[in-house]
């Protein structure tokens, strides 16, 4: 399906990057993790809240996650969501716009792109978002202790918590706890923005 929104793309949302779709390194990640903490396939399924048949495709390389799906895997397994995704890097990385492991979720016109993970002994992810006007982005808790940071950088959209989200335009910054119920939409075409998730 293509409505003609750049951030549509076929074959519903999927994960895809302009150095190539990343489900490789997906796969692996959901093994390593899955085998760290001595979880079944049936067992992660059931905790993440998704069919063990779609984690058994993650897990070959052969599934098309969306953003909700990786994040529920991320928060059952105890992991950053960055750590599902992301692959190993130099010392010295430079992301050109456009590039980097994008996200794209299967509800909203939302796009997360993956600027950094967090290394040993730090707790924050960085990520570039690009949002459309349409359905919320509605995101469940995350993991325990998780806070996130927010600076538009162009348009304008409400973040934050569901029950009080707020207003924001270009150069203001929303701080909110990102393990309750959480929120993102954009209020303007070309709405961009830089989001760091912190946690323990």
């Amino acid at each position: 399906m293509n409505t003609g929104n750049p951030f549509v793309k076929p074959n519903d949302w999927t994960v895809m990057s302009n150095t190539g779709a990343p489900l490789d390194v997906i796969a692996a990640s959901l093994r390593r993790e899955r085998e760290r903490v001595g979880l079944s396939l049936s067992e992660l399924a059931k905790r993440a809240g998704i069919a063990k048949s779609t984690l058994s495709q993650l897990e070959s390389a052969s599934g098309n996650p969306s953003v909700e799906t990786l994040w529920a895997l991320g928060v059952a397994l105890g992991v950053p969501f960055s750590r599902l995704v992301d692959p190993p890097t130099p010392r010295v990385r430079v992301i050109r716009a456009g590039e980097g492991p994008a996200i794209y979720s299967e509800r909203a016109h939302y796009t997360a792109t993956l600027l950094a993970s967090c290394p040993p002994g730090a707790r924050r992810d960085i990520y570039m978002l690009q949002l459309e006007p349409g359905p919320a982005r509605e995101s469940e808790p995350h993991m325990p202790g998780t806070v996130e940071h927010v600076i538009v950088s162009t348009g304008r959209m409400l973040a934050g918590p569901q029950t009080e989200p707020v207003e924001l335009g270009p150069g203001d910054y929303l701080l909110y706890p990102g393990d309750v119920p959480h929120t993102a939409q954009a209020l303007e075409r070309g709405t961009t923005a830089l989001l760091v998730s912190e946690h323990v």
